[in-house]
């Protein structure tokens, strides 16, 4: 499952232009790019304010939420008094004038703010006396005048509707919805016990599964909700499935006993092959390789088209497929805050290259991948890890700045300051 729909842009340039060589080849090359970063670090604190960096100052504070588009600030932050009803801000960018500020419709705990074409959508779970769960909640995007309402969580659909999922003890609906105006162009039902999951590509959702509890699975079309599959996938497994999850083009269920993980075509749910599960809880897609991230850390790599293993390891805990590579973490980083990063070969295992420690920025789909960490001096280092590359491009340091950053539109970066507001950063070209 994917949340909200966040459109984030994208940040590429930076004035620094030095590399740091990561696979070691001999000895002595670590200490010496620790050295040249080092000095690179003296050299960014000691300099002072870039003379190319430029910041707008933005409200913000605990418990808020933010979004930038391309010539709107919007947060989305809860009104005074004992009531749990919430308020957007809109502020127009690049200068910072205030545009508009709205009261959503329905009391809740607002969590997400994304726009789609005219609309903003704000998402959150319904607190008052008649609340029904989740509720997202539709706004023009120039006037903040309010549209429409639905319950459930959107997630952008390939044709540009909404895909609405809401699920509670009873079951729950899946709605497709034209974002202009609510109108529903399809729905089905989610019955008690049933669990649904969908691929979500580049344009947006374009296969939904439905996993009905001891009963069949079925594959729908995102665009027009018809059902292009559907078989009894338990009865072709020793017990019946546990779980089902979409990897690419390839539908995976877990279940057996001994548990084994079987791989079915998306589209036609014909059987490709099936590897026994061991420890492996999640699947998840690397590229040409199915990754099977394992219960106490450490996962397997198996190849998509035949489910033949091609390596495993303990030392990695969560990859990503980049850049034809994998971007992984370490079992001994994992967590919130900084993490060990590294860049591996997807058909072998052989680390690449060593990142070093960050926190990934928030970035969208293909966009550039963009680190934080914490100064030793204050504020946040800013750096562009090129995974292609296996280098390291120092970009800032980012003065009184506490974290929680995206990338966005036009090379910026929205980052929360120590007291809880917000900076828009324009990093040097």
């Amino acid at each position: 499952m994917t949340g909200p729909l966040i459109d984030l842009g994208e940040l590429r340039h930076g004035p620094d232009d030095d590399r740091l060589p990561r696979p070691p080849l001999d000895k002595g090359r670590p200490l010496r790019c620790a050295v040249v970063l080092l000095l690179l670090l003296v050299s960014l604190a000691g300099a002072g304010p870039h003379p190319r960096r430029e910041v707008l100052a933005l409200p913000g504070r605990l418990g808020a939420d933010a979004l930038v588009t391309s010539d709107l600030f919007v947060l989305v932050e809860p009104l005074s008094g004992p009531s749990a009803q919430r308020r957007l801000t809109a502020i127009r960018l690049p200068g910072g004038e205030p545009a508009w500020q709205a009261s959503l419709p329905a009391e809740g705990r607002y969590w997400g703010i994304a726009q789609q074409g005219d609309m903003l959508l704000a998402t959150g779970h319904e607190t008052g006396p008649d609340r029904r769960g989740t509720l997202t909640v539709a706004l023009d995007r120039r006037t903040g005048a309010y549209r429409w309402q639905q319950p459930g969580s959107p997630s952008l659909l390939a044709d540009g509707n909404l895909l609405l999922h809401s699920v509670g003890d009873d079951g729950g609906t899946l709605r497709a919805l034209d974002p202009c105006c609510g109108t529903v162009r399809w729905q089905v039902p989610i019955v008690a016990g049933g669990e649904f999951s969908f691929r979500d590509g580049e344009h947006g959702v374009d296969r939904v599964v439905l996993s009905h509890a001891n009963g069949p699975i079925e594959v729908l079309d995102g665009t027009t909700g018809a059902v292009l599959a559907r078989t009894e996938l338990a009865a072709t497994v020793s017990g019946a499935h546990t779980g089902v999850q979409i990897v690419d083009d390839l539908l995976l269920t877990f279940g057996g006993s001994p548990t084994m993980i079987t791989a079915y075509g998306l589209d036609g749910l014909d059987q490709r092959w099936s590897t026994p599960a061991d420890e492996a809880l999640y699947a998840s897609d690397c590229g040409t390789a199915v990754c099977l991230q394992n219960r106490s850390g450490g996962l397997r790599v198996v190849d998509a088209a035949t489910g033949r293993r091609l390596w495993g390891s303990d030392r990695w805990a969560w990859v990503w497929p980049s850049a034809g590579r994998l971007l992984a973490t370490t079992v001994s980083s994992a967590g919130p805050g900084a993490e060990q990063l590294s860049v591996l070969d997807p058909q072998t295992g052989r680390m690449l290259a060593d990142l070093g420690r960050w926190e990934l920025a928030q970035f969208p789909w293909g966009g550039p991948t963009i680190g934080v960490r914490r100064h030793p001096d204050g504020g946040l280092l800013v750096a562009d890890l090129d995974v292609r590359a296996g280098t390291v491009r120092l970009l800032d340091v980012l003065p009184d700045t506490a974290g929680e950053c995206q990338a966005v539109v036009t090379g910026q970066l929205l980052c929360r300051r120590q007291d809880a507001s917000f900076a828009l950063w324009r990093l040097p070209v």
